[in-house]
């Protein structure tokens, strides 16, 4: 049955939401509508100063930038939609607007993992190879880690979204969720999706264990390459630079692998929605202060920002 043939195509779904109108609720959305402040304007600060100030105009800033141009999209894809149907009481989402929400969730969240992978592997470069750095990490370098980021994500995205759209959804309308997640949809659809769960583990195992490969031979490098550092100043050093960095791994991985890889039975509805709240608003807005707070030159940058605005506002 092709998609413009069944039930839903022409009414939508109905998204449950996560949250009810009792007052701990109306408490509960209102801090995930800070939250999703926070990491709107967090994220545009970061690519703002990453574009403005030249000290900040290395690979590591240019991948920073790109990852919270990634988290900026995914907030705005997912948390808008959820406050518009929370506070007019509608739940509703069209069959378009269901395979859009699809299709850049995945794309971004794709595309995120692997971004960090590949940058585990600029940290090894940096700190193994110092002096060579700057030729094995080359514009063209960056362009093409990112590109390819952008790149597999989306490919992984436009796979789901088209898959998943094709299926014929014909019984109940209701979706356990806050948005238009893949495994909450593949719930209501009348016909056998053994198929498309084989595919949607596929894409999941390569887009979660190629990226996280890359992260653990990429810190066992490091780690070796610290080991046998003289200065303990530069041991220090070193492992800071990758301090941000692994903390926004374990951030992203720990959320994503807890709801893609675990078995079908143990999966509860009321479990992957929380979960998936924290790495669809709360990780967007964490990695922005995970950067900029315990790193020097973001803080730098930040006050020379400051300092100008001040001059511009006494003149």
């Amino acid at each position: 049955m092709g998609i413009w043939l069944n039930q839903s195509s022409i009414d939508g779904f109905i998204l449950l939401g996560i949250f009810s109108h009792s007052q701990t609720d109306l408490v509960l959305f209102s801090a995930v509508m800070m939250v999703f402040m926070v990491a709107l304007c967090g994220n545009v600060l970061l690519i703002s100063l990453i574009y403005i100030d030249p000290r900040l105009h290395t690979p590591m800033y240019f991948f920073l930038s790109q990852l919270s141009l990634m988290d900026l999209m995914l907030v705005c894809n997912i948390v808008p939609k959820m406050a518009v149907n929370f506070l007019s009481g509608r739940k509703s989402i069209s069959f378009v607007g269901c395979g859009i929400q699809i299709g850049f969730f995945v794309s971004l969240v794709g595309s995120e993992g692997l971004l960090l992978g590949l940058m585990a592997y600029d940290r090894y470069v940096a700190i193994s190879h110092p002096l060579h750095y700057p030729v094995l990490m080359s514009q063209r370098v960056c362009l093409q880690i990112a590109g390819s980021s952008w790149a597999f994500g989306i490919l992984d995205g436009m796979i789901q979204m088209v898959a998943a759209m094709n299926l014929p959804y014909c019984g109940s309308r209701t979706l356990d969720h806050f948005f238009c997640e893949v495994t909450a949809l593949l719930k209501l659809a009348c016909a056998n999706t053994s198929l498309f769960d084989t595919l949607l583990f596929a894409c999941c195992v390569f887009m979660l264990f190629l990226p996280f490969s890359i992260i653990v031979a990429s810190y066992a490098r490091i780690l070796g390459a610290v080991l046998h550092m003289r200065s303990v100043q530069a041991r220090k050093k070193a492992l800071a630079t990758c301090s941000s960095h692994l903390t926004a791994v374990s951030l992203f991985y720990g959320a994503a692998m807890f709801i893609y890889l675990r078995p079908k039975r143990h999966r509860v509805p009321s479990h992957d929605k929380v979960v998936s709240m924290f790495y669809t608003v709360l990780t967007p807005m964490l990695n922005p202060l995970i950067y900029s707070l315990r790193n020097r030159e973001v803080i730098g940058a930040l006050r020379k920002g400051l300092g100008h605005c001040r001059i511009d506002s006494q003149h």
